[in-house]
């Protein structure tokens, strides 16, 4: 039999300790580290997550940024400069004429402000057939340049079925440039 004396109980207690201290001093200490190590990368990916969602939203809002440019490029370029108002009329004038409309009465108003634009009106009197004026209308509309018709009153003929007589005011949007005017602009032949 091994005799158990007081050496051996010493060694005992040692070779027990030892591993006890080891987790004390050495183990509990690291993991400690280790678990905030982790904790710390933890939150580090989570920020970077976040920062990769902030830096697609950036590049989404500058793609976007760019096409409103795009598009207000495209509606600039719809607006005539102040020289170019009767350019537009006269094309207006000529869909009339070649719709075979009677351009009665063409009166320009003062330059209204609009957003960063003007508004040029012109107040118009166009006698005809109905359908020819329709076709007119269709044809205002397709104008390389933006234009609006307000008030709009039509009467027609009682004597004559599909005569008829259009009031309107046409609104031509353009870039301010020079000197407002208020004047009868003449019908171009």
């Amino acid at each position: 039999m091994i005799k158990f004396g007081l050496r051996e109980l010493l060694f005992l207690i040692i070779l027990i300790a030892m591993p006890a201290a080891s987790y004390w001093l050495v183990f509990k200490p690291q993991n400690r580290e280790i678990s905030e190590a982790k904790k710390e990368i933890e939150h580090k990916q989570l920020m970077l997550e976040k920062l990769d969602e902030a830096t697609a939203q950036t590049q989404d809002l500058e793609e976007q940024n760019l096409e409103i440019a795009r598009s207000i490029e495209l509606v600039e370029s719809r607006l005539p400069g102040n020289k170019e108002v009767e350019v537009v009329f006269e094309q207006v004038a000529e869909l009339a004429r070649k719709q075979k409309l009677d351009l009665h009465r063409v009166k320009r108003g003062e330059p209204v402000p609009s957003a960063n634009y003007m508004e040029q009106p012109l107040e118009m009197e166009i006698q005809g057939d109905f359908d020819d004026f329709y076709v007119f209308l269709l044809q205002v509309e397709k104008l390389d340049r933006i234009t609006r018709m307000l008030d709009l009153e039509i009467n027609g003929d009682r004597d004559d079925e599909g005569e008829m007589t259009a009031e309107f005011t046409l609104s031509i949007y353009f870039e301010p440039e020079g000197a407002k005017s208020t004047s009868v602009a003449e019908v171009p032949e």
